[in-house]
Parts: C-alpha cells; structure tokens; sequence
C-alpha cells in the first residue's frame, strides 16, 4: 500500500491535478481532487474529462492495493454516468471492488462534492498484465 500510495506523487497527471491518495479500511482509494478553475468547463463546473480521469484513478489504485498477483494492471473499460455537476469545489472519489479475480476485476468508483452529494459513478474493468521483469514478482 506505501509503494501504491508513493506512486500517485510520481505520476504527472496526479502532479499537475493536485491529486492526494489515501486507503481506507477495506483497502479502497480515496482520491481528492482540489478545486482548480483550470479544470472547469465553459459552464464553470468541473469538467466531465477530469471527472473521468478521477473515476478511473480511483477506482485504479482500488484495483491494484486488492490484486494478488504480481505484475501491473490496465483499465480495460470504463463506464461513467454523469449526476451532478458542481462548481468551485473540492471533490473526492471512493473506489469499490464489485469482483477480484486473478485475470481481471471489476471496480466501481463514486465521486461526491464535500455535502455528501453523489456527482459522478462509473464501473470499470481492470485487466492484469504478467510481469515485464523479475522486480515486479
């Protein structure tokens, strides 16, 4: 979970969002977006791209702190709905295993505004891929 929670700080689009990652007690992500007015669209709400990226990072790393096998993971599909579209606010998303398997997984992840209101959901499958080395096993 260190090695998980260091690597969100080395990614440039974590840098460059302002992204913080932490783990709850059932090894789910919780990511916090801070508001940046560089990430709204012209309506003045967050745009739907960066919701996006904030579901997959989510549910992602959820993805990763449950798989059990060595080797890294690819978000195969991500399926997003839309429900709240918030302005000038921090956001965060929770991510949620629905399936782990040895192959692929199924994750859902969820994004509220700070009031507890649900702005985003989508669920994504997640395939593993084999090692590329021995450092990964």
């Amino acid at each position: 979970m260190k090695m998980l929670r260091s690597s969100v700080f080395n990614a440039p689009m974590s840098k460059l969002f302002g992204l913080s990652l932490h783990f709850n007690n059932e090894r789910n992500a919780v990511v916090h977006l801070p508001y940046n007015p560089n990430l709204v669209n012209l309506s003045g709400t967050i745009h739907g791209g960066a919701f996006m990226s904030l579901l997959d990072i989510a549910a992602w790393y959820t993805a990763a702190a449950h798989r059990k096998e060595a080797g890294w993971i690819a978000t195969g599909n991500l399926s997003v709905n839309f429900l709240h579209a918030p302005k000038e606010t921090d956001v965060y998303a929770i991510g949620n295993v629905l399936k782990s398997g040895k192959r692929q997984s199924v994750v859902e992840a969820s994004i509220f505004a700070p009031d507890g209101t649900l702005c985003c959901h989508g669920v994504g499958t997640f395939i593993g891929l084999p090692p590329k080395d021995k450092s990964e096993t």
